[in-house]
């Protein structure tokens, strides 16, 4: 059996991992990481430079995110974002021990809220989500307490692409006073992010998944939530996170924001289409593929399945060997032998969830790049399976 051909060129199919770094951005970025060089707290030209582009990226990404940009905190990415959300909203609350997320969030969310239920003797509230990943509003109400503290659901999931109905949550935990946070990282650049119109008190952003450096990310949290700093220090951030800030990582995330707004609508209704394509040629053409996560409403730019029969690592080895590059979940959890905690919870067995491979578009993928990666599904499948029996 002859092995499949090397391709030079690859086809880049795990946008939901990380991106290339927008020219856009890196001319804006560059002046603070050469000339511009100076720390914002400095009270000197230099300094005051550097605060008023900090001032500037700040009012950028509050202008996005419709909120006042006292309320916007960067951060070192989403994973910082998580953290300081989950951990510093429910110490910084009065209200109680309890905190509501759901079973298929990010390991940011979970092992923070698993890190207040060790150390700090938080209850924690798991909501169960139906085969295609979404939560019930009904359960969310009927888990709501009058110690809640927080509820922190994902926006869109970085697994399978479902898109939870945030504004009917919201409703929900406003209607109980209780402060909603989202895990928004897959989701900007691909659905509105707006805060007021979501109706969330706090979302978490990453750069690197939308055109800025690694390193970068936003928090914000509305004014009115007090929250307890994990880093202390000089008192940045308005006393939320110390640290000299990444001038150069500020503007950079907020320009890859304000750029990845602009163009959402057209982006997102061209990759649709294509992801919509390429869906259907994989369910047609390979044998017990089953897409995971919700058929309509996903993350435009993302396509996951389950190839019973198969290893995900396997397939991904061989779909590498084809000039196909893409994923068997998330990229934090690489190189676990556990199988996928988002798709277990959804219903699918340890054995189809070993099977899981992930293919997420930008609107730079092309149809033709499609076609070959569809064609190399087919194939690479077909491959595992034959060496399997």
């Amino acid at each position: 059996m002859s092995e499949p051909r090397r391709s030079p060129a690859a086809i880049y199919l795990d946008n939901a991992a990380t991106t290339p770094v927008r020219s856009e951005v890196l001319t804006a970025m560059w002046p603070f990481l050469t000339s511009d060089f100076g720390n914002p707290s400095s009270h000197h030209r230099v300094g005051e430079a550097a605060a008023a582009a900090l001032l500037g990226a700040r009012q950028s990404v509050a202008h996005v995110l419709g909120c006042r940009p006292g309320d916007v905190i960067f951060t070192s990415g989403g994973t910082e974002a998580d953290n300081l959300a989950i951990k510093g909203i429910a110490l910084g609350s009065p209200r109680g021990r309890h905190l509501i997320t759901s079973s298929i969030e990010h390991e940011a969310v979970l092992q923070s809220c698993d890190y207040l239920h060790r150390l700090h003797g938080f209850e924690i509230t798991l909501l169960a989500t139906d085969a295609a990943g979404l939560v019930d509003p009904d359960e969310l109400r009927a888990t709501l307490r009058p110690d809640t503290t927080l509820v922190s659901v994902q926006y869109a999931n970085n697994e399978v692409g479902s898109v939870q109905d945030l504004s009917a949550l919201a409703a929900l935990t406003r209607a109980a006073r209780v402060p909603l946070h989202s895990d928004a990282v897959q989701a900007a650049g691909w659905l509105p992010v707006n805060v007021v119109d979501l109706g969330v008190d706090a979302l978490s952003l990453s750069g690197h998944k939308m055109g800025a450096p690694t390193g970068t990310g936003v928090l914000f949290v509305r004014g009115r939530l007090p929250i307890e700093p994990l880093l202390h220090g000089g008192g940045q951030e308005r006393g939320k996170r110390s640290g000299t800030e990444n001038v150069a990582g500020a503007v950079a995330v907020a320009t890859a924001l304000r750029l990845a707004e602009g163009e959402r609508l057209q982006a997102a209704t061209s990759v649709a289409r294509l992801r919509d394509t390429f869906t259907e040629r994989v369910l047609r053409d390979t044998p017990g593929a089953r897409l995971t996560g919700h058929r309509t409403r996903r993350l435009p730019g993302s396509a996951s399945f389950v190839f019973p029969g198969t290893s995900g690592e396997a397939v991904l080895l061989e779909l590498e060997a084809r000039g196909v590059v893409c994923s068997s979940g998330s990229a934090c959890a690489a190189g676990s032998s556990e199988p996928s905690h988002v798709l277990t919870s959804m219903g699918f067995s340890a054995d189809d969830a070993q099977t899981a491979v992930r293919f997420t578009l930008s609107a730079r993928t092309s149809e033709q790049e499609l076609e070959t990666a569809a064609a190399s599904v087919h194939e690479s499948v077909a491959r595992i399976r034959r060496i399997a029996r």
